[in-house]
């Protein structure tokens, strides 16, 4: 298990800044973090109930709370709290966030939806 050596939330509460030993610090959005957030509200119980999510362009970071010495649970200012963000899931994230926004932009444009609310 990689172990983060720092988590910074910026001061406007929208980008998350995640260092890992022997890798730059990897910088977040909160909308990213959001519409990718590992719960089940989002996730699904299977890929098909996988949840695309709009309007998220302005959410922000309220909080975060550790979950045991694996992973912390990030609470979104418009209320979504369920998602537990473990170092793996940060981890692979931060490498991954090009393709997945990428991705999330595609689904949107599919569905006719939007990141504004």
């Amino acid at each position: 298990m990689i172990t983060p050596t720092e988590l910074r939330v910026s001061k406007n509460r929208k980008l998350l800044t995640v260092s890992f030993p022997d890798h730059r610090p990897m910088e977040l959005t909160a909308e990213l973090l959001r519409v990718t957030s590992p719960s089940a509200e989002v996730q699904g119980h299977s890929p098909e109930q996988r949840v695309t999510v709009p309007g998220k362009r302005d959410v922000t970071i309220a909080r975060m709370e550790p979950v045991g010495n694996y992973a912390v649970r990030i609470v979104f200012d418009d209320g979504h709290d369920s998602g537990i963000f473990t170092w793996s899931y940060l981890h692979s994230l931060g490498h991954e966030k090009n393709a997945r926004w990428d991705a999330y932009l595609g689904e949107l444009a599919a569905k006719g939806l939007s990141r504004d609310r």
